[in-house]
């Protein structure tokens, strides 16, 4: 048998080893592998009743559409993050780091699945599951458990069960008896999960597979994974929190914005409903250098609160840290209060967080960003019953910011009595709120006056 060397980040090949790879141009990828050998001609994947028939062009026009009904999982957060439901002959890749509750979150969706369920670990055993699923609670007569690796067998098993959901934990474990090289290496990985495609197409049966992570936070394996299933979920949070983040990074059925939030407890995890409190303020007196900012993550408005801290800069050098939030952004927005509004930060330490360990990209935040910054430097509070929704320009304008309808209604709801928007976006607005006040300014000097006074 020849040897071929294989990058582990892009999956090129190469007949010899190389340093630096020249598609991907990572350094010390390329590893050993022994070459494929051919598959046999029969097709161990097709567990379909009839034969598979050649593909033909066809004229679009002439191809009947069909509306595809999605199959809840019985997990709100988790229907909310894949677009509303799993899509029938889907897979999906979930990745996140270890012990941060993957097998959990994926052992709670077997077990509220409607309909029988088959769960493959190569990790654990089938007792070691019991103990898990036991403590989270739930239907478990149907789901079925199978610890094996071994690619063939679990087709097999598949085709006597004919479950309506498989899942894989994890990819980097399964390997195919028809290839030579050892499990978890980049062309056993590859391969599995094109098998594991073609079974979710041709049966119509959605997969949901386990991958690692790198060091960096990138799935395991290459970038070609990726490219092969129709999602890639991202399961994020600190281990020493309870707090659990499920992000989408690739959705071929659905937006790319969506968040699911869940809370891990003994019972496992738990959806959060209300995610706006997690980000508020639990502090009951009033300190300077806080400010609620109404922000969207996909189509969910939360309110969260900015933390500045300005201090004097003790080693001559002033220093600039932020916490879930652009260092640049940051950048920006001082050069923008220096310059349009004369106050100045070249001599003071500037510490900005985001309360909870969010992170925040909408510009939304500018506004609140910029009152927290204010109200640290000049040691004046912030009214605890205003939030802010604007993006501030080079120029010092506040602009206008998208779906401004539901973050005030987030903000009317969680009893703010005052919300400070863009006046520019005065004249688009065909709604009045009933309990909440609408202020609309233009600029960061009007901001100022409105809220720490001439």
């Amino acid at each position: 048998m020849k040897t071929q060397f294989v990058c582990s980040s892009c999956g090129a090949n190469s007949p010899k080893w190389i340093g630096k790879c020249p598609s991907c141009e990572s350094w010390n990828t390329y590893h050993e592998e022994q070459r494929i050998k051919n598959p046999p001609s029969g097709q161990t994947w097709n567990i379909g009743d009839k034969d598979v028939v050649p593909a033909k062009p066809i004229l679009i026009s002439e191809v009947q559409s069909l509306q595809l009904d999605r199959m809840l999982t019985g997990d709100s957060e988790f229907d909310r993050v894949t677009g509303g439901g799993i899509v029938p002959g889907s897979i999906l890749l979930i990745g996140g780091h270890p012990g941060i509750g993957k097998s959990t979150l994926l052992l709670q969706v077997a077990m509220t699945w409607n309909g029988k369920t088959l769960y493959v670990s190569g990790e654990e055993s089938s007792q070691q599951i019991k103990m898990r699923a036991d403590r989270i609670g739930g239907i478990q007569d149907r789901c079925y458990l199978l610890a094996e690796t071994n690619l063939e067998r679990i087709f097999l098993e598949v085709q006597k069960l004919q479950p309506s959901l498989l899942i894989i934990d994890s990819i980097q474990t399964v390997h195919s008896s028809q290839l030579e090289s050892a499990p978890g290496t980049v062309t056993q990985v590859r391969d599995s999960t094109t098998m594991l495609q073609r079974l979710a197409k041709e049966s119509q049966i959605p997969v949901i597979v386990i991958g690692h992570i790198t060091k960096d936070g990138s799935i395991a394996g290459p970038k070609v994974l990726e490219h092969i299933v129709d999602a890639v979920l991202q399961f994020e949070g600190d281990r020493h929190h309870v707090y659990r983040l499920l992000r989408t990074v690739k959705n071929r059925f659905g937006s790319t914005d969506e968040l699911g939030i869940y809370e891990m407890n003994q019972g496992g995890l738990n959806a959060v409903k209300n995610p706006s409190k997690l980000w508020l303020s639990q502090s009951d007196g009033i300190k300077s250098g806080n400010a609620v900012g109404a922000t969207l993550e996909g189509q969910r408005p939360i309110l969260i609160e900015t933390q500045a801290l300005v201090s004097s800069a003790v080693y001559g050098t002033p220093q600039r840290s932020t916490t879930g939030f652009d260092m640049r952004r940051l950048h920006m927005l001082l050069a923008v209060l220096e310059k349009r509004c004369g106050l100045f930060y070249g001599q003071s330490d500037v510490f900005l967080n985001i309360a909870g360990g969010l992170k925040v990209t909408d510009p939304a935040i500018d506004l609140a960003v910029l009152c927290a910054l204010i109200s640290s430097l000049e040691d004046s509070d912030v009214p605890r019953t205003a939030c802010f929704a604007g993006e501030v320009g080079l120029s010092g304008e506040i602009r206008s910011v998208n779906r401004l309808e539901q973050r005030i209604l987030e903000a009317e709801r969680l009893g703010f009595d005052k919300i400070f928007v863009s006046k520019y976006h005065a004249k688009n607005m065909d709604f009045e709120p009933e309990r909440i006040q609408i202020k609309h300014v233009g600029s960061i000097n009007e901001l100022y006056d409105d809220v720490f006074g001439a």
